[in-house]
């Protein structure tokens, strides 16, 4: 996190370490995001969601939260773009989209970009919304995190804010920001077991989330 913009927000999600692998944890800022107060969280518990969940319940009462890969494929300097449609009162929710500007060739694996284009073309033909990309770095108000009591605390995570978000229907907005290589091999899209899970479990979610709102 040495590369940060300047400027006065609330809040970011730094990495966290946990049993396993690198993941997220929330750190509640004042001030300028250049003299930060930072705090890392260690959670034993495994899963991508469940790292999200202890980070989010640690923050001291900000106004945005950002979430963010701790590998570095994510940039920290590129936080401005997510926070401005939330300053500027267009937004509840932003989405960074690695899919809709080019990034660096092998950045994210193919069949990463695929099943990620395929989600989203879900989301957008049952729920309406319109997006391309389910990738990790987001933003969001604070208060709309805590009226989404999100609870998924594995592969569903990211999905589940903006179902929940859709069918809640907040103003979810997407911006393109870059992608890198990552720091290290994903349990995830660096294995085709890995990719299969959490595609299965993401596209179930979608469907599931889907017919159960029928059913009200």
């Amino acid at each position: 996190m040495k590369r940060r913009p300047s400027g006065a927000f609330s809040a970011i999600f730094p990495p966290i370490l946990s049993r396993k692998s690198w993941s997220l944890t929330a750190i509640p800022l004042t001030g300028q995001l250049n003299l930060p107060k930072r705090r890392v969280l260690r959670e034993p518990r495994r899963g991508y969601g469940r790292a999200c969940l202890t980070g989010l319940a640690a923050t001291d009462a900000p106004d945005v939260v950002v979430f963010l890969d701790g590998d570095y494929s994510d940039r920290p300097d590129e936080l401005p773009l997510l926070l401005a449609p939330i300053i500027e009162g267009r937004a509840d929710i932003t989405l960074g989209s690695r899919l809709a500007k080019r990034n660096i060739s092998g950045a994210l694996p193919w069949h990463s970009a695929f099943g990620n284009r395929l989600a989203a073309a879900m989301i957008r033909m049952l729920y309406g919304q319109r997006i391309s990309d389910l990738g990790p770095f987001r933003a969001a108000r604070a208060d709309i995190l805590r009226q989404l009591c999100l609870e998924e605390d594995t592969y569903g995570w990211a999905v589940e804010m903006i179902l929940k978000g859709a069918l809640a229907g907040l103003r979810i907005v997407e911006v393109p920001v870059s992608y890198y290589p990552r720091i290290g091999e994903s349990k995830i899209s660096g294995t085709w077991r890995g990719t299969a899970g959490a595609a299965w479990f993401i596209l179930s979610l979608i469907v599931r989330y889907y017919f159960e709102r029928q059913k009200v």
